[in-house]
């Protein structure tokens, strides 16, 4: 099916070392069938019987798509097809499945069971690969597999022996796969995806299972439904979402020349918009780059999709495999893939530099995933959680060396899909309202809220009802009031919907609790999250997702804190976008918003680094011409002194919904308060337009 020639001249060095591993796996799935060979245990027997076979499959599919045979094929066909690839991490079928961890421990034990689980997932990534015919993949992970099989041929194999082919295959060829995936975000002669949008005919929905994602009832019925609208409809929507890139470079005052190419990410069923997009993008002068989100070992740090992705076969799949890193981590590991990035970066400095920045469209009203903790999973030690924490910050400073974010633009637009219920298309269209209201309207509104904080010395925010949130937020002094602000005035440019306005808090002096009943963060569902907080860091923390404490604490630890002890408040802002929360009111979807969506519905507070991470010295202005003077905190502070200390690499926004909001008060250094929100309505004078639809 590609016609890449980069991947098709690569091929030339692998077909005989491929050839060889598909004959040695084949011989070994008879062998273990016909018993003609057995293991030393029945259920490693029953392992390498699904695993070989599973490996024959990608091998079936590299063969359609090179012969082009995939093409020829009935929707029924492919939707098969799409299935038997799937069919292991079916939920149906996981519990007994060598793809869950607790099953593999069960059969395998805590050690052997964790690797070969791990192997079957890694080998489950590798489908992608096979679609487009990346041999090079396939024939490294199907010689891995092998080489671990061979281990078990002595009856005697050691867990260690595993762990040291799984580490020594990440490592040995880190610097292939490194250079790849950049190459991957940057070059736009990889257009897989790219030349399937474009070229294939989109109201033939057999197209969807030609980018060898797993499709569902959602993508089918996606692409149906867009596929009913007319052209100018779809073509006005990819403007709002095109645009926001574009007004991002003009808005911050950034030098869009020489920017040559643009990242699109997007769930798979969205291409008729995508395909509009990408010509809009080209008539700015700008070749759109499409790239997967990986589920390869070393990407599998939390349940968030970074690319053009389909849907998920197993969300409980991906939630157990997220740590599997941890197997085979070590400082040995993190420096050689901080060599091979720097590398693989300054083989691709040109392309860095003409990288305008991404472009994403996020899904939202899937069925809501509440994870199954295990405790057989992968764990960091202390030591390697340390340096994975030091690892992934020295990455990011490593890439923002190369693509600057401060010479970036971005936007990223959401939009629902079917799961989210049977009035989808009002939803829809609610939602394309919501991402188009008037930004002059909401100008005007957000300067009053501005100049009311602007006279603050700090604001308190508290719940009401079961919400019991207390936060006071100290707010970063001014040296010439009447030029400056410490609240950007953030409109339909970059972040897309508009509605809210927001600053890096001063950290000394702000603390409280942090409270919200029920909320959805990176598609991970939180009962009763409590934050606490003394001089802007968290102090401690809880839920109710589970009876036991100690697992709601490492659910937070994980999957909001990222690990680190602690993390800063990195933002504070207030969600003016009233639409938006009637919305999620009126079609009982509030907690399925994104938090895209759902920050402008209420005040926030986010965990981590500032909204201008490494872009603190690029001078702003809001609209009515004050310059936005709040760009950092005490750990930001330190980017050039101690830069491995400044930046934590995540940014977590926690929204209190008008229906759990008390009041919103500004404390002023003379002790007047100027209220700007009073029991969940808008009270400033000049926010009343506010108000109205919830009237409505």
């Amino acid at each position: 099916m590609t016609e890449n020639k980069i991947i098709l001249e690569e091929n030339k060095n692998y077909y005989e070392r491929f050839s060889l591993a598909v004959e040695r796996i084949r011989m070994i799935h008879t062998e273990l069938w016909d018993q003609s060979v057995t293991l030393a245990d029945k259920h490693l027997n029953s392992y390498f019987i699904k695993t070989s076979y599973f490996a024959l499959q990608l091998n079936e599919i590299y063969n359609l798509s090179k012969n082009n045979i995939l093409k020829t094929l009935t929707e029924s066909e492919l939707f098969h097809l799409n299935q038997g690839l799937y069919e292991d991490i079916d939920p149906a079928k996981y519990e007994t499945s060598y793809t869950n961890p607790a099953y593999a421990v069960k059969r395998f034990g805590a050690e052997t069971g964790l690797y070969l689980s791990a192997l079957y997932a890694e080998l489950h990534s590798n489908i992608p690969n096979a679609i487009e015919e990346r041999l090079f993949n396939l024939t490294t992970i199907f010689e891995l597999f092998i080489e671990i099989y061979n281990l078990f041929e002595d009856s005697d194999c050691k867990p260690e022996q595993i762990r040291s082919a799984l580490y020594y295959y990440f490592f040995d060829y880190s610097d292939v796969t490194i250079k790849a995936g950049l190459n991957d975000m940057l070059n736009p002669e990889m257009s897989f995806i790219k030349d399937i949008i474009m070229n294939e005919n989109l109201e033939d929905l057999r197209y969807l299972y030609f980018s060898g994602e797993y499709v569902t009832d959602n993508e089918v019925k996606t692409a149906k439904y867009l596929n009913s609208l007319p052209q100018e409809k779809i073509d006005s929507i990819a403007h709002t979402f095109t645009q926001g890139i574009i007004k991002g470079y003009k808005v911050y005052n950034m030098d869009m020349s020489g920017k040559k190419t643009v990242n699109i990410r997007y769930p798979l069923g969205f291409e008729r918009i995508i395909k509009s997009a990408v010509l809009q993008f080209r008539e700015n002068g700008l070749e759109p780059v499409i790239y997967r989100a990986s589920f390869a070992i070393g990407s599998r740090t939390s349940m968030y999709k970074v690319g053009f992705h389909g849907a998920s076969a197993n969300k409980q799949f991906e939630y157990d495999h997220r740590n599997d890193l941890a197997l085979i981590f070590d400082k040995g590991y993190a420096d050689r893939q901080l060599s091979e990035y720097k590398l693989a970066y300054e083989s691709m400095k040109d392309a860095a530099a003409e990288f305008a920045g991404p472009a994403l469209i996020e899904s939202f009203g899937e069925k809501p995933f509440a994870p199954v903790e295990k405790d057989c999973l992968p764990k960091y030690s202390d030591k390697h959680q340390k340096q994975l924490i030091a690892f992934r910050s020295e990455k990011g400073m490593l890439t923002n060396n190369y693509i600057p974010q401060d010479k970036i633009s971005f936007t990223i637009i959401a939009f629902p899909v079917p799961d989210i219920g049977r009035k989808f298309e009002k939803i829809f269209e609610e939602t394309v309202k919501v991402n188009t209201l008037d930004s002059d309207k909401y100008e005007k509104i957000q300067t009053n809220i501005i100049n009311a904080l602007d006279k603050g010395d700090y604001v308190t925010v508290t719940g009401r009802g079961n919400n019991h949130t207390d936060m006071k937020i100290n707010l970063v002094k001014k040296t010439t009031p009447e030029k400056q602000t410490v609240f950007e005035n953030c409109l339909d440019d970059v972040n897309i919907p508009l509605g809210e306005v927001f600053t890096s808090p001063e950290l000394k002096g702000t603390e409280g609790v942090l409270h919200v009943t029920e909320v959805y963060l990176d598609n991970l569902k939180y009962k009763d999250l409590e934050l606490k907080f003394k001089d802007g860091c968290v102090t401690d923390y809880t839920c109710k997702n589970f009876e036991n404490e100690e697992e709601n604490k490492k659910y937070i630890h994980e999957n909001v804190l990222y690990r680190h002890d602690t993390l800063p408040i990195g933002e504070f802002a207030i969600g003016t976008n009233t639409t938006a929360y009637m919305m999620g009111l009126k079609y009982n979807i509030s907690g399925l918003l994104p938090i895209l969506i759902a920050e402008k519905t209420g005040p926030h507070f986010a965990v981590g680094d500032t909204c201008f991470s490494h872009e603190e010295d690029l001078v702003t202005y809001n609209p009515d011409g004050k310059q936005m003077v709040a760009k950092e905190n005490d750990f930001s502070k330190l980017r050039n002194s101690e830069p491995e200390k400044a930046y934590f690499n995540c940014h977590t926004d926690i929204t209190i919904p008008y229906s759990e909001l008390g009041d919103i008060v500004v404390h002023t250094e003379n002790d007047e308060e100027i209220t700007i929100i009073k029991n969940g309505r808008f009270v400033l004078a000049g926010t009343e337009a506010l108000n109205e639809v919830f009237e409505d």
